[in-house]
């Protein structure tokens, strides 16, 4: 299993860097959208839909939204004089309540979870709500300074992407070293408060590393500190609603398509969430 993990980071770690940083742009776009599909067709299990046809459907509505989406806001078009436009922004504000209510869920499950149990169509709509915001955040990062010919968007989901990262490395140094007290044993049973704590820590020094080395003014530091731990901390409610919903249909993955890794939900699971709240964060606090 470990072989199988390390040669698909191996192949994927470069994917992952042409696509971010030597794509065009509507390219990009294109193939984030394939990506989100591919784990809306894994949430569909997660939701219930046993049959294809339902499953197929639901992957279609995605499509659909992402396709009106991208039609209403080209991503060439989502920076306008340096500013994000104020219609997209609501939709990370949507996605900002959205993780909310998901960590209420999650902090209250199994009682809560009578809440999106009812019917299949609640847990679709939480579908939705998780993933559609994630294609619409990575377009935005990606396309911030686009036009000027600049990197600046493919930074940004670097800078996410290392927040992930960092946190996700910090989790299981700290859990597996200083673990003692079970964060949440009914949702997923090896991860620690000692472990949340240092992801958090982790992922906090990454970006102040960060911002050393990218020269930026030092007044800003708290500022995007505290950015990171908003972002750390839902970037680990990503990881625990995917938990809490694979537990509910008895899966230990929620696919196979990426060997050692499981399904591509269970990579994408904390991005998810830290993505739009990063997104969210970054239009309303630094641009706006």
């Amino acid at each position: 299993m470990l072989k199988q993990r390390i040669l698909t980071s191996a192949v994927l770690a470069p994917l992952a860097l042409l696509l971010v940083f030597y794509t065009p742009l509507a390219m990009f776009s294109t193939i984030a959208a394939l990506i989100v599909l591919l784990g809306a067709w894994e949430w569909s299990a997660l939701a219930g839909l046993c049959q294809k046809r339902q499953r197929f459907t639901f992957v279609g509505v995605m499509a659909v939204l992402i396709l009106l989406l991208n039609t209403h806001w080209p991503i060439q078009d989502l920076w306008q004089q340096g500013r994000l436009v104020a219609d997209a922004n609501y939709v990370f504000t949507l996605a900002f309540a959205w993780w909310l209510v998901a960590t209420f869920l999650v902090v209250k499950y199994p009682r809560a979870a009578r809440a999106w149990n009812e019917g299949i169509m609640m847990r679709s709509i939480a579908g939705v709500l998780t993933l559609v915001p994630l294609w619409l955040a990575l377009n935005v990062m990606r396309s911030a300074g686009y036009e000027d010919g600049e990197h600046i968007g493919s930074v940004l989901i670097m800078v996410v992407l290392g927040i992930v990262w960092s946190a996700d490395i910090g989790a299981y140094f700290a859990g597996k070293n200083l673990g003692k007290h079970k964060l949440m044993p009914k949702v997923s049973p090896n991860k620690t408060i000692e472990g949340l704590v240092g992801g958090v820590i982790t992922a906090v020094v990454f970006v102040l590393v960060f911002c050393h080395f990218a020269a930026i003014d030092i007044n800003m530091w708290p500022i995007y500190a505290a950015m990171t731990i908003i972002i750390a901390l839902f970037s680990a409610v990503g990881d625990l609603l995917e938990s809490m919903f694979k537990r509910e249909v008895g899966l230990k993955d929620s696919g196979r398509c990426l060997p050692g890794h499981g399904g591509i939900l269970d990579r994408i699971d904390s991005l998810t969430a830290a993505a739009p709240i990063f997104a969210f964060c970054y239009a309303w606090t630094v641009v706006l």
